[in-house]
């Protein structure tokens, strides 16, 4: 079956700090993969913290930006198959320049076979047993030790 969506989650650290303040730059950053047929919100959480979310057909990106630690979290979510969430991750690798990433591919919306995705529950029994058991076992004792 065909997925809906796909999610690409990267984890940029140790980036260059130059960059962070400069959230209009980072917006032609999106823009320049994406387009600029999108919806683009930044804000400044506080002093060490900033965000940016665009919503764009198909799909947004959400980054959280973290001065003090040079880290940066990315969300990007499409719903269609085209490349344009890795293309957006090389720009966004080549605009902040981290050391270290880390990045994660979920598929989502990826039903598979019904017997897949049903919660799976085990039941235990044997507790009870030990207990009937060992209640059984103290009582032949002690009517045996009062004979």
């Amino acid at each position: 079956m065909k997925i809906l969506a796909r999610q690409l989650t990267l984890d940029l650290y140790n980036c260059n700090d130059k960059k962070f303040i400069d959230l209009n730059a980072l917006k032609t950053v999106v823009e320049g993969v994406l387009g600029s047929d999108m919806n683009i919100i930044s804000t400044n959480v506080d002093n060490e913290h900033s965000a940016l979310v665009a919503a764009f057909k198909g799909g947004h990106i959400a980054l959280h930006i973290y001065a003090a630690l040079k880290y940066v979290a990315v969300d990007i979510f499409t719903c269609d198959e085209s490349e344009d969430s890795e293309e957006l991750a090389k720009g966004l690798r080549k605009f902040f320049q981290p050391d270290k990433i880390k990045s994660t591919y979920l598929k989502r919306g990826d039903f598979g076979l019904e017997k897949e995705i049903k919660p799976k529950t085990k039941v235990r029994v044997a507790p009870l047993r030990k207990v009937r058991n060992v209640g059984a076992k103290v009582v032949q004792k002690l009517v045996r030790g009062g004979n």
